[in-house]
């Protein structure tokens, strides 16, 4: 029996405006009102999740920054993982040096040194996790991270560094250069303590080793009394990998792609079909 159900949000739980279908909000009510565990586990800001989640009317805890941070239903930090100051340096020492831009995720939300490709990052998650939409129909909606204060600008990222009141879990790197992109990766994988993943197909997610989904998942499950065969992880990228090798259920969302959906034991609709309501309603 399934007693804690994760799902991802870009590409999952969200269709392609960015919003939580009626069908995905009532099945995640009738599986909370059954006593099941909902959880949803994102590669988003605390921030940026729950600012969809409330548009919906969804109440539920978060694994955000791609298990960095573990909040409560009511916000409360449970976790955090952050990478160390100093390595997030040598990061962006790195990242410098492959002349790729990156956004810094905190405790404090997300920041970034230029607005405009802050809008073109989101804008790429979403026409990754949805091939179908109109790029230029999307931008729009996706400066609501600006507008809304969801993403702050800083001239330089030392602000933050050498901030104590910052703690740094992720850093989101982007380039639609996909030779870039692969130096910026190769470059990362020399640094034993970082998880590298990524959420769309121009952008890499850096991460503290020990800050990956799928042990996030598994230890919010252990608190609940919950064992990881009783789980179910809903998702539609590298970044749910993790999740998928701990969940006893695995489910792929019928818009990812093929090398996702091989790692996975059931493979749902698409979001834009409410794919998640479908997996939910399947084993209550």
């Amino acid at each position: 029996m399934i007693k804690c159900i994760a799902s991802d949000m870009d590409g999952t739980l969200l269709n392609s405006v960015q919003q939580i279908s009626e069908e995905n909000k009532q099945a995640i009510l009738t599986a909370q009102a059954q006593g099941v565990e909902f959880v949803v586990a994102t590669g988003r800001s605390y921030q940026e999740a729950t600012y969809v989640l409330a548009e919906a009317g969804v109440n539920c805890p978060v694994i955000c920054v791609n298990g960095a941070e573990v909040r409560s239903k009511d916000g409360d930090v449970i976790s955090a993982t952050p990478i160390s100051k100093q390595l997030t340096r040598e990061v962006a020492a790195k990242l410098g040096e492959q002349d790729v831009y990156f956004e810094v995720y905190t405790n404090k939300g997300a920041f970034t040194v230029d607005a405009d490709k802050a809008v073109s990052t989101l804008v790429d998650i979403i026409v990754s996790a949805n091939p179908e939409v109109n790029r230029e129909e999307i931008y729009y909606a996706a400066g609501a991270r600006l507008r809304d204060g969801l993403v702050h600008t800083v001239e330089d990222y030392e602000i933050l560094f050498n901030d104590d009141e910052y703690k740094i879990y992720k850093l989101l790197v982007f380039s639609f250069d996909a030779d870039k992109l692969e130096a910026a990766g190769k470059s990362l994988s020399t640094f034993d303590d970082l998880a590298v993943s990524a959420s769309g197909r121009e952008n890499l997610e850096v991460t503290n080793k020990k800050a990956q989904k799928g042990l996030a998942l598994e230890a919010f499950a252990k608190e609940k009394g919950i064992s990881m065969a009783e789980t179910m992880a809903i998702g539609d990228n590298y970044n749910d990998v993790s999740m998928f090798e701990k969940a006893g259920r695995s489910v792929a969302m019928g818009n990812a792609n093929y090398e996702i959906k091989s790692l996975c034991d059931v493979i749902t609709d698409t979001n834009e079909e409410s794919g998640v309501a479908k997996a939910i309603l399947e084993v209550l």
